[in-house]
This record gives structure tokens, C-alpha cells and sequence, in this order.
């Protein structure tokens, strides 16, 4: 998967902010869209790359490989054909691309043991029910990678200005969902937070040469005001209490692949692979 949209860099300029509408693949096209792809391929690729399993699924946005530092053996990714800025691309289909609803995911539960969602709760009509469908497909102690736009930040109080007539700044589709409100979900449904990371301090700044200027703000940010990143990554993963691990149980199975350290579900067997590998 390309780390970028096919689109020139002019496209953003001329139609999305001259214009009422900002659409994410002209804005993922722009400077500060660059610059915030940049940064979360270097967190999933850090974040994701000790994560051992089986089956790894990213959930939309085609424009960057959230995958390609893991190492489990069997990878896909999922896009929703009713969803704009996560649905399939013709000019770049990609080899492991899956077609589905992210609230109906076509995997039998527990069956996943990585999820990763760049973008894809603010784009939800329910985001809750997405997290609620990652939480049934997920092995227990599987993990859950999430990356969403900051709404306390300078990018955040940009784009409230849309209210007073500004010109939008971030995509206008997509809905502001806090850090705060991501983890008390996750934890709602059972899971546990391993990490959680702010990140692009920059100002709303819309070319190149500006966010260069002030590239210092980002080892700044991360001392000073490290929650008033523009955007943020929670990594959590999925508890299932009174899990009692049965050895027979778990010898009596053969594994689906070797792999470093298998993540074991309440009989200590490997679940279902998802229906895309039958």
C-alpha cells in the first residue's frame, strides 16, 4: 500500500480549501496531511512490530500500511465500499483488500489478534458499534491499535472555526472524537490500555516551508504540551477475565503457522481463521 494518495499537490489548494469542502483525499494530498501520514507510519510501525499472532486486519485507509512492520503470517485489509475515505481504490487495489461493513465484520469471532484503525471511528455513523465488533472478533488478549484527529489542538481549534465561517482545515466529514471518550469505550468493553501517544504539535500551517519552521515543536510538544498533539494513538488490548489455560486442550491442536509467541484464547486453542482464508 502507498504511504500517499495519487493526487498532485495543487488539488488541495485549488478545490478543497478555496471551497466549503475539504475532502480526506485531497487533504491527505496536502502538506499537513503528508506530515501527519509521516508520523503514524512511524507509530504503527513501531507499535505493531512485537505484536505476535496469527491474523492481522487493518480497517480502511488504503494510503498507508499499518502492517508492514508485523510479523504475522496472514494479513488483510478491510475496506467499507460505503465509506468514502476508507473504501477501495480501483487505481491501487491492493492483494489482500477484503470488501465489508466495519460494524459487520465478515471474521468469526475471536479470530483476530490484531486490529488496527487509522481514521476509521471518525468516519463511523456508530462509532461505538465498530469498537463493539472489534472487541467480538479479537482473540482474547488481542490488540487494538486506534489513530484519531485530537479535538484539544491547535489543528482541533482550527477547525471549530468552521462555526464562525473560517475555511475548513481537516477533512469536514469527519466527526471530532476525544482521547478521553476512545478510552472509556475501550475500557467499557473490556479492554485494557497499553498505550496512548500524542503526536504532530505543528500549527495549522497549510504548506511545506511553514511546518518546517516548526519541526522544533514537535521534541517541544512531547515535554511540555504532550496531550495537545493533533493527533493521537491508543493501543489497548483485550482482557477476558478468568481465563484458565488447559494444556492438554492446547497440545491436542496443531497451529495454523509457527510463530513467535501465539496468542492463546480460553481453551488455549487458536480460533477460526477469518472466512477471507477459507
Amino acid at each position: 500500500m502507498s504511504n500517499r494518495p495519487n493526487r498532485p499537490h495543487g488539488e488541495y489548494g485549488q478545490h478543497g480549501l478555496n471551497g466549503p469542502i475539504v475532502s480526506w483525499e485531497d487533504w491527505l494530498a496536502s502538506p499537513p496531511g503528508e506530515y501527519m501520514l509521516r508520523w503514524e507510519a512511524q507509530q504503527y510501525d513501531r507499535t505493531v512490530a512485537d505484536i505476535f499472532g496469527y491474523h492481522a486486519v487493518q480497517l480502511g485507509m488504503p494510503y498507508v500500511d499499518t502492517l508492514r512492520e508485523n510479523r504475522m503470517p496472514f494479513s488483510a485489509l478491510a475496506l467499507d465500499p460505503a465509506s468514502g475515505p476508507h473504501g477501495p481504490r480501483a487505481a491501487h487495489p491492493d492483494a489482500r483488500q477484503l470488501l465489508c461493513r466495519f460494524d459487520e465484520l465478515p471474521f468469526d469471532t475471536q479470530s483476530v489478534d490484531l486490529l488496527t484503525l487509522p481514521h476509521i471511528l471518525e468516519f463511523a455513523e456508530d462509532p461505538h458499534e465498530v469498537l463493539r465488533e472489534v472487541s467480538r472478533v479479537l482473540m482474547p488478549e488481542g490488540r487494538v491499535v486506534v489513530t484519531c484527529f485530537n479535538p484539544m489542538s491547535l489543528w482541533g481549534a482550527r477547525q471549530g472555526m468552521n462555526r464562525l465561517g473560517a475555511t475548513p482545515f481537516l477533512p469536514t466529514d469527519a466527526q471530532q472524537i476525544g482521547f478521553v471518550r476512545i478510552k472509556d469505550w475501550l475500557k467499557l468493553l473490556g479492554f485494557d490500555i497499553i498505550r496512548g501517544r500524542f503526536g504532530c504539535y505543528c500549527p495549522p500551517y497549510r504548506t511545506e516551508r511553514w511546518l518546517q519552521r516548526s519541526a522544533f515543536m514537535e521534541k517541544a510538544g512531547d515535554r511540555w504540551w504532550p496531550i495537545f498533539g493533533a493527533v493521537y494513538m491508543i493501543s489497548a488490548i483485550k482482557r477476558v477475565r478468568n481465563v484458565r489455560l488447559v494444556g492438554p486442550a492446547w497440545k491436542s491442536k496443531p497451529a495454523l503457522a509457527p510463530v513467535a509467541s501465539p496468542v492463546a484464547t480460553p481453551t488455549g486453542t487458536h480460533g477460526k481463521t477469518p472466512r477471507d482464508e477459507h
